[in-house]
């Protein structure tokens, strides 16, 4: 059952919660999982979030606990702040959170885990004092490697091409764009020239806005690498509509959502993406492996993630730890007939 829970401060948001009965679990990891597992989202309103958010609430109720969505009225770190303070006062058992600012959260995240509270993040990173383990869906270096190869290939290995990403402050969206500068280095890469970052802030109109901004500034353009949802639908969507055909974008998106622009002569050839989610349900399966003790976030240790398999936790690049969920998966006119069913 959901419902909306009030809060005394005169913002609009949704946190539901949402009471499950109890499963048959049978993977270790999912031992004594009675409790209150929150998970934090970037924004509302966004198919990608409710995918991975899905993943994570059918773990949980799998596992016999009680599930908390939490989603910030903006985009913010600010308006996080707010939710992550409330499940504090609620006293909630884990919270798994997708950073909207590397390092606006800590002190926040920080008084969590001195309440007791196991804290992990999933999709946008805090800095490594933020949490126990990060739960990555891609390495960054593999991201950055096939958008960067991905923006080569189309546009014949030379001339202008940008970027319109999320937010300016967004951990993943910063390190994937810094992967793919430092692919750029690679002398393969010569004749190719990033005039311009754009951020639609994850909202379609204002990408929308953005995209033909871009267009209007650099008429030799040839690609928008997009790794944002939002962003990809909505650049996507203006060079449909504007027919230009010398243009084409690429990045992260949702089979579902980009299957009408999808294909060789449509204005996206190929993206890239993972199962959201996969990405929540591995994210439920950190919070509960944390809270039942099979886990600390240490470098070395495994837990089983149900048919996601035996999982590790490794080293991270900033220091802390992470577990990753799989490499990028390439979408085209192939095969998303077949993932737009999916996700």
């Amino acid at each position: 059952m959901r419902r909306k829970i009030a809060q005394s401060r005169a913002m609009l948001f949704l946190l539901v919660l949402i009471t499950v009965g109890c499963g048959n679990p049978s993977a270790q990891t999912m031992k004594n999982s009675a409790g209150s597992y929150a998970i934090v989202m970037k924004s509302e309103g966004n198919t990608y979030n409710e995918k991975v958010v899905e993943g994570f609430e059918r773990v949980i109720e799998e596992a016999g606990g009680t599930c908390i969505i939490a989603y910030p009225s903006n985009p913010t770190a600010e308006e996080q702040m707010i939710r992550i303070e409330e499940l504090i006062h609620q006293k909630v058992d884990a919270i798994a959170v997708a950073a909207n600012d590397a390092n606006a959260l800590q002190s926040i995240l920080e008084e969590a885990m001195k309440e007791g509270i196991k804290v992990s993040t999933l999709d946008s990173n805090t800095n490594p004092y933020s949490r126990q383990t990060f739960v990555n869906q891609a390495a960054t270096e593999d991201i950055g490697s096939v958008l960067a190869e991905a923006v080569y290939d189309i546009s014949g290995g030379k001339g202008q091409w940008a970027i319109l990403s999320a937010t300016s402050m967004a951990a993943n969206q910063n390190e994937w764009i810094d992967a793919m500068k430092g692919e750029l280095e690679s002398s393969k890469y010569k004749e190719l020239r990033l005039v311009d970052i754009v951020y639609g802030n994850d909202d379609y109109e204002l990408s929308r806005e953005k995209t033909r901004q871009l267009l209007a500034a650099y008429p030799d353009l040839k690609v928008i690498c997009a790794p944002t949802v939002k962003g990809i639908l909505a650049a996507a969507s203006v060079l449909e509509e504007e027919g230009a055909a010398t243009v084409k974008v690429t990045g992260l998106g949702l089979p579902s959502e980009m299957s009408p622009y999808i294909g060789p002569s449509r204005p996206c050839p190929y993206m890239f993406l993972w199962n959201p989610e996969d990405v929540g349900a591995l994210s439920a399966y950190v919070s509960l492996a944390l809270v039942n003790g099979t886990i600390t976030g240490k470098e070395g240790e495994h837990f089983q993630a149900g048919s996601l398999g035996e999982v590790e936790i490794t080293k991270c690049p900033d220091g802390g730890t992470e577990v990753i969920v799989g490499a990028p998966l390439r979408i085209d006119g192939s095969n998303i007939g077949k993932w737009k069913n999916e996700f």
